[in-house]
């Protein structure tokens, strides 16, 4: 490994902050970049080239790309998917240090697991609030945006991990705004709902 300590954490951010959107498609994709050659992968997430581990993670990522593109659909994957992407998010993050380096592995975890979390909660509450339009547009406009971010971020991460840092700076500051207004739509909108409810009861 030839990466210095910015590159190492940069890295770890961004599978931590990415497996929160698609954490199936940042295990197949790490893994396929270093099956291929293209980036040098740590020690720790090595195992996400191994045949077996891409073809696991590819039927996932695949599984993932198409229910995310339905309405209802969504939201149920995201919430199944909360006890998933979080912890996967923390490992990964870990896994860029691996072991040997038991404190940064450890800091590294906490970092990619909180990140994990906040882009995940910014997501499940975007895409709850888009299901409440009729029209399936937005949710798949929102879903091919996910798609895209993932795979640019990693790349940030390993070609330009200053501009990562910026890049993950400006996307939390949008994800805290997000989740504000949009928590208040939703529970407005429950609001609304459990009084008409009640009274057709």
């Amino acid at each position: 490994m030839n990466l210095d300590t910015t590159q190492l954490i940069a890295v770890a951010s961004a599978l931590g902050w990415a497996s929160g959107l698609r954490l199936y498609a940042v295990a197949f994709l790490t893994g396929l970049a270093g099956q291929l050659g293209w980036v040098d992968l740590p020690s720790g997430l090595q195992m996400l080239a191994h045949p077996l581990m891409l073809s696991a993670s590819g039927l996932m990522f695949a599984l993932e790309f198409f229910a995310d593109k339905i309405p209802g659909v969504d939201t149920a994957w995201d919430l199944v998917h909360t006890a998933v992407r979080i912890p996967g998010g923390a490992a990964l993050a870990a896994g860029v240090f691996g072991a040997d380096e038991a404190t940064w592995a450890t800091a590294a975890a906490l970092l990619g697991g909180t990140l994990a979390a906040a882009s995940h909660v910014a997501k499940a509450t975007t895409r709850a609030a888009a299901n409440t339009s009729p029209e399936p547009f937005s949710n798949v406009a929102l879903s091919l945006l996910g798609d895209g971010l993932v795979p640019f971020m990693l790349w940030l991460s390993w070609a330009h991990p200053v501009a990562l840092f910026a890049a993950l700076a400006a996307a939390s500051i949008a994800m805290i705004a997000i989740v504000c207004v949009l928590f208040k739509f939703l529970k407005a909108l429950v609001r609304r709902f459990i009084p008409s409810s009640a009274a057709a009861g």
